[in-house]
């Protein structure tokens, strides 16, 4: 009897599935009209987090991020990815650009946009930020 117990417990929770862990998700919306579109930038200089407002999809296997920071003739960012098969976190890092670390820049907030390619097609999995 305990080795039937056992199988049909394997058996309901293979056939559960895995959910998300309790992760509040990026709300997916639209690009925004007129943002700026930022590149990944990894050589950024004193990087801190940014909060990433959204997110919309470019393709089967490209995100598009979107969020707010200073002009992108001094600022740039660096976002990184984390996958798993129910969930895909995101982490974008904003800060100076090299070039711009010895010139004066104006305290202008722009909306921007940078595009973040996939492992595997996002499919139903839920986009976060960590």
């Amino acid at each position: 009897m305990r080795p039937v117990v056992l199988l049909a417990c394997c058996l309901l929770a293979t056939a559960c599935g895995s959910t998300p862990p309790d992760v509040e998700p990026l709300p997916e919306s639209p690009e925004p009209a007129g943002a700026t579109v930022f590149s990944a930038r990894p050589d950024i200089v004193e990087a801190h987090p940014l909060t990433i407002t959204s997110f919309s999809r470019v393709g089967d296997d490209r995100l598009s991020l979107h969020f707010e920071t200073g002009t992108p003739e001094c600022f740039g960012v660096d976002p990184t990815m984390t996958e798993t098969d129910d969930v895909v976190t995101v982490t974008l890092m904003g800060g100076t650009l090299p070039e711009a670390q010895d010139r004066m820049c104006i305290m202008v907030a722009v909306f921007g946009t940078v595009e973040v390619p996939l492992q595997s097609p996002l499919g139903d999995r839920v986009v976060t930020a960590s």
